[in-house]
């Protein structure tokens, strides 16, 4: 425990509410002002969470010296200019995933971090996992040996935002979301794998998109749905590792094998999410003496344990919580940033591979990109 954070959070909609929901258990964290264009639902959400300081621009909220950092909880296509700003204002930021809009967008997100030198964290939950923590303890002890090859899956059978009854119409709007599935929930599974392979350089990829499900009538006539519901990649990295991208909003399966990473000496299994953690547990698998062995992991222990043994272990609880550990001085920031612009890349590439039919360099994908910042 250390100092309060002060804290603004620039958004009051779905991610606003939630990540407000998760610093109401971090006792040092304080937030002092909410912005939200609605200034209505801003203040019903400050009265909700105690919140004394509102407003409808967020410039004005950036004004406040109390504040040192600001939670940027925006559709992905204003991440970017939200965070300058920010950073001219002298804020630290942390940033809703994806990183922003476009991989160009990201880029000058982390030059703009570096020029102001200031502190530039993105949410990326899943490195925070049990899952995660037990696979990079085996991964740092050698128990994987040389690392080739990972997997990252996520399945929804009928989980489409909007069209499928959850969410707002503007996750369907490449100009307001720039992607789909690979943007709303890939970002958390390659990014958990680019964590646990050490982010290697990107060489090649190759990808696919499709959106081929019956849609509710009256639902596609209330939105625009022109991003992918079914993200498929595969990823050559510098040095001979790859990585295979499943990601689905809505598919006709009952659902699809969790994400994986593979070595010379072991593997791992991961669910893709803690709510199927019961039918396909976090395994290792190994040969010992001639024996194939497959192994589980009490991870509630060794959290527990670990919890008690490590220093600032609660600084890697959640997101949040290291968000606020490292504003106290106690951790150095994870490089969140660089993963997510890496992730970002990924997700790019194969719209772009998609786009041309073929596969593409990571040359190609940047020389591509193209900022889709909504002007302020």
């Amino acid at each position: 425990m250390g100092r309060k954070v002060r804290i603004g959070i620039i958004g009051a909609g779905l991610i606003g509410k939630a990540h407000l929901r998760n610093y109401a258990n971090i006792p040092d964290a304080e937030v002092v002002a909410i912005c939200d264009l609605n200034e209505q639902e801003a203040r019903k959400v400050a009265e909700q969470f105690q919140i004394p300081n509102v407003y409808s621009d967020f410039r004005e909220l950036l004004k406040r010296d109390d504040i040192e950092a600001v939670d940027v909880c925006l559709h992905n296509n204003l991440h970017a200019p939200v965070t300058i700003a920010a950073f001219q204002a002298g804020k630290e930021v942390y940033c809703e995933k994806p990183i922003a809009g476009s991989y160009q967008d990201g880029a000058v997100m982390l030059e703009a971090a570096k020029e102001y030198g200031k502190l530039l964290h993105i949410q990326l939950g899943t490195l925070y996992r049990k899952e995660t923590k037990a696979a990079k303890a085996l991964i740092d002890g050698g128990m994987l040996g040389n690392i080739y090859h990972a997997r990252a899956t996520g399945h929804r059978r009928r989980g489409r935002p909007f069209i499928d009854g959850y969410g707002t119409p503007a996750f369907l709007n490449k100009s307001i979301a720039a992607g789909g599935a690979l943007i709303d929930m890939g970002v958390y599974h390659i990014a958990q794998m680019l964590y646990l392979m050490d982010t290697p350089k990107v060489l090649r990829i190759s990808g696919k998109g499709y959106r081929e499900i019956d849609m509710d009538p009256k639902r596609s006539q209330e939105a625009v749905f022109d991003v992918e519901e079914l993200g498929l990649g595969f990823i050559k990295f510098e040095g001979g590792a790859t990585l295979d991208v499943y990601e689905a909003w809505s598919i006709h399966l009952g659902g699809i094998e969790g994400c994986s990473i593979v070595g010379s000496k072991g593997g791992v299994k991961m669910p893709a999410y803690s709510d199927q953690a019961v039918l396909a547990p976090f395994s290792y698998h190994t040969t010992a003496c001639d024996i194939d062995l497959n192994c589980t992991v009490n991870l509630d222990e060794m959290d527990g344990r670990w919890n008690h043994l490590k220093e600032n272990y609660d600084a890697y609880q959640s997101s949040q919580h290291h968000w606020v550990a490292v504003l106290q001085g106690r951790v150095d920031l994870l490089p969140t940033a660089h993963i997510a612009l890496q992730t970002m890349l990924i997700s790019e590439g194969i719209y772009l591979s998609d786009q041309l039919g073929r596969e593409i360099s990571v040359e190609e994908i940047t020389e591509h990109s193209k900022s889709t910042a909504i002007s302020l």
